[in-house]
């Protein structure tokens, strides 16, 4: 680290501490050479993800979208508001180590099916009804029906 007071390039670090937020990391430095201090900030680089959608078009991953979509199946289903952020948290996650730059928005209807479905099987119907677009009745029967196959 360079120092800014005389440009020297080495220093050491007195002191290290968590910012309040806990998303950046403080470090007292101490110059080698002229043995001024001073504070540098160490915090996560992100680079924002993209969501490709069925049409083609890109918009920056939303973790709310993936919440309000839950939160809409789980209307009066005994899921709470925890276990929907959680399930929120899991899946921004998955997004985040699979190290991808871009993710199609059919992934993370995937991903919110899978999270919906240990959370409560009514609320994976209602996500699957709208999310797969049941043509017919039958569809929506035939995944029903594999839902009591499973249990």
């Amino acid at each position: 680290m360079k120092c800014p007071f005389c440009g020297h390039f080495d220093s050491k670090v007195i002191d290290t501490r968590p910012t309040e937020e806990g998303s950046t990391i403080r470090r007292r430095r101490e110059c080698l050479n002229c043995n001024k201090r001073f504070t540098t900030y160490e915090k996560i680089e992100q680079t924002p993800i993209m969501v490709v959608k069925k049409d083609g078009n890109r918009q920056v991953f939303d973790r709310e979208k993936i919440i309000n979509g839950m939160i809409k199946s789980c209307e009066k289903r005994p899921v709470s508001v925890v276990e929907i952020e959680h399930s929120a948290d899991n899946i921004e996650k998955q997004i985040q180590n699979s190290m991808k730059k871009e993710i199609s928005s059919l992934e993370i209807g995937e991903m919110v099916m899978r999270e919906l479905k240990e959370l409560d099987d009514v609320s994976y119907v209602r996500f699957a009804s709208v999310y797969r677009e049941f043509k017919d009745l039958q569809s929506f029967l035939d995944e029903l029906e594999s839902i009591v196959k499973k249990k």
